[in-house]
């Protein structure tokens, strides 16, 4: 993103897990944790239950069950809040992230958090990580009732929030999202190819990408008012 581009965006919509935050905790969290606790429960192999487990999230891979705590909590039959709380300090901001969020801040961009995450899970982060400080307004797909994959969560997040599709940028680490997003009409998109901070990074093609917010150039600060003479005059 060339810096002078930034004079065509006045929103800017910002994914959460591996965007804003380090997607290791989720990561984690889910291949390594949760199989673990299963298998001590019901008594088998911890690799028998990650695969079986595996295989019941891509069966609702995209949609809102993906992403969905109550879903996962019925189908496991498992309170899923103490397990996350209990590895959340392994919750962190990706580098560099606070830094870009001042930047728009300085520069006058609204920051909106756009995410998928589930609002138990988005609480806990939040007891780790004061996030929400840093922006102006906060949506989850569970509030707005269809995932980020789907177009109808870009036109309920658009009447909800009223930004110009035109002069926004939406930066996220799921291609299949930026690609309904910038199908939908989101004007600029921007991929994060590292959002785990302990893996490599991910192949992502046909996105303007980056693997850490230091490589965006940020937008030049708002420049104060300065006082003429005429001003002056008018104020008496």
């Amino acid at each position: 993103m060339a810096p002078a581009q930034w004079e065509q965006i006045d929103t800017v919509l910002l994914d959460l897990d591996g965007t804003l935050l380090d997607l290791h905790y989720d990561n984690y969290f889910f291949g390594e944790y949760l199989p673990a606790h299963l298998a001590q429960r019901d008594g088998r192999p911890v690799a028998a239950v990650r695969a079986d487990f595996a295989e019941r999230c891509r069966c609702v891979e995209g949609t809102l069950a993906w992403y969905c705590l109550d879903y996962w909590q019925r189908e496991l039959d498992l309170d899923l809040l103490p397990l996350k709380r209990a590895v959340a300090q392994r919750v962190q901001w990706r580098a560099h992230a606070p830094a870009f969020l001042g930047a728009l801040a300085a520069a006058g961009k609204r920051r909106v958090l756009a995410t998928n995450a589930h609002p138990l899970s988005l609480r806990v982060k939040a007891e780790r990580v004061s996030y929400g400080r840093e922006l102006e307004a906060r949506y989850s797909a569970h509030e707005l009732g269809a995932p980020k994959e789907d177009p109808l969560f870009w036109s309920r997040l658009q009447r909800r929030e009223g930004f110009d599709p035109a002069r926004t940028l939406f930066v996220d680490d799921n291609p299949r999202v930026l690609a309904t997003a910038r199908d939908w009409g989101i004007a600029q998109v921007i991929g994060v190819t590292r959002p785990d901070s302990r893996r490599p990074a991910n192949e992502l093609t046909g996105f303007t990408a980056i693997a850490d917010f230091d490589e965006l150039p940020a937008p030049p600060p708002t420049q104060p008012h300065a006082v003429t003479k005429a001003d002056s005059r008018r104020r008496g």
